[in-house]
């Protein structure tokens, strides 16, 4: 891991995946006990950049001890974590550092595995994919991990995705890389819980080409700030309903590669 945005290589070589041209995005709110563990078990990347969502415990600190580059984003919100370090990347651009080639989301509470990135960013190097998400749907979950409300939640979800958008996912999980380039494209713009079903649904219009490998997942160091109480369970809820709704009731362009889109050219 390194303080800054490295230069990356200006060809992709054959081989394993370059690693130097990953950028990680890690919100954290409260997590001084998890992210030395997270970011001691990041294989190195390019850039760590850690956001502060406006934590009272020493967060900032140990991110930076163990490496990391640390942005602030007072803002609670977990939308406005991750938008803080697309921001961070663009900063860094225009200052002349060259641009990642892949940016993963990976959350500060050690419940997803961090040493899987290279499995996670390799149909991205391969060029089989645009958007991979890490399912912990279909890997092995620690009894619990999962409380019954999440594992509901993202299968409705999930099935509202595919039926509105004609997509097909088994989780909505935080845990995922992307290309910088297409993301960019995608202009997100979420700022709370809205955040990672935004960009499935943007992916999908958009015709990104995407897969999902399954990621073991564990029980969490520390309380969640959703599935931990009712409110946010409840906040959570109705935000990604009704971020599905909102998109779903948007007329999708025909000049766009949404499956929905393409299926209304062809009756109209």
């Amino acid at each position: 891991m390194t303080d800054s945005l490295e230069p990356y290589a200006n060809e992709r070589p054959a081989g394993p995946v370059a690693l130097d041209e990953v950028t990680v995005i890690i919100p954290a709110l409260n997590e001084e006990r998890s992210l030395p563990r997270v970011l001691g078990d990041l294989p190195p990347v390019g850039c760590v950049i850690v956001v502060d969502n406006g934590s009272t415990d020493n967060t900032a600190r140990v991110a930076a001890e163990s490496g990391a580059l640390v942005v602030a984003e007072p803002k609670r919100g977990y939308g406005s974590a991750c938008l803080r370090g697309l921001a961070t990347i663009r900063e860094a651009i225009q200052g002349g550092q060259p641009a990642p080639r892949i940016v993963v989301f990976l959350d500060a509470d050690y419940s997803d595995h961090p040493d899987l990135l290279p499995e996670l960013v390799k149909p991205i190097w391969a060029d089989a994919a645009d958007f991979v998400l890490g399912s912990r749907l279909l890997g092995q979950r620690e009894p619990g991990a999962m409380p019954p409300q999440s594992v509901y939640g993202n299968r409705l979800a999930c099935f509202l995705l595919r039926l509105l958008f004609g997509v097909r996912y088994t989780d909505l999980g935080p845990f995922r890389a992307i290309d910088y380039g297409k993301l960019c494209d995608l202009e997100m713009a979420d700022e709370n819980f809205g955040w990672t079903i935004e960009m499935q649904i943007k992916a999908a219009r958009a015709g990104l080409r995407h897969t999902e490998i399954p990621v073991p997942y564990r029980h969490r160091i520390g309380t969640s700030k959703i599935s931990g109480t009712l409110s946010g369970t409840i906040k959570a809820g109705t935000k990604i309903l009704y971020t599905i709704a909102r998109y779903g009731l948007q007329r999708p362009s025909a000049k766009s590669n949404d499956p929905a889109a393409q299926k209304a050219k062809a009756t109209a």
